[in-house]
């Protein structure tokens, strides 16, 4: 079913059969099923040009060709960006909560000091 969906989406729709070829031309384990190590093959066949003519497979992996050299990276930059600002958001935010434990610390000091100091003043005069 995935790979139907895929090829209508990638616009060479397949009939019932076609797909069942298409999965019987790279499927190593004869399940029937399309395993991921299987998917990757249909790419490794095709650049090797061991896919058959015909093939829908050989469709697929022409379709989702992309050449780098002509398209370039576009989203690969923004992705990184993205990537480092999240990053980097998440450090100053566990930067933000530090500073806040550091400042809770320091007022329980300070809070611990002034208990010290009022029980130092009642003895001083309750003696």
């Amino acid at each position: 079913m995935e790979l139907k969906l895929m090829m209508e989406k990638l616009g060479a729709p397949q009939t019932h059969l076609g797909l069942k070829s298409m999965i019987k031309e790279v499927d190593e384990d004869f399940d029937g099923k399309l395993s991921f190590r299987e998917f990757l093959l249909i790419f490794h066949k095709a650049a090797a040009g061991e896919l058959q003519e015909e093939s829908g497979l050989l469709a697929l992996a022409k379709l989702s060709e992309i050449d780098v050299a002509l398209e370039g990276v576009k989203g690969a930059k923004d992705f990184f960006e993205a990537k480092v600002y999240a990053l980097s958001s998440a450090s100053k935010f566990e930067a933000e909560l530090r500073a806040e434990q550091e400042e809770r610390k320091r007022e329980e000091e300070k809070r611990r000091l002034r208990r010290a100091a009022f029980r130092e003043l009642k003895a001083a005069f309750s003696a």
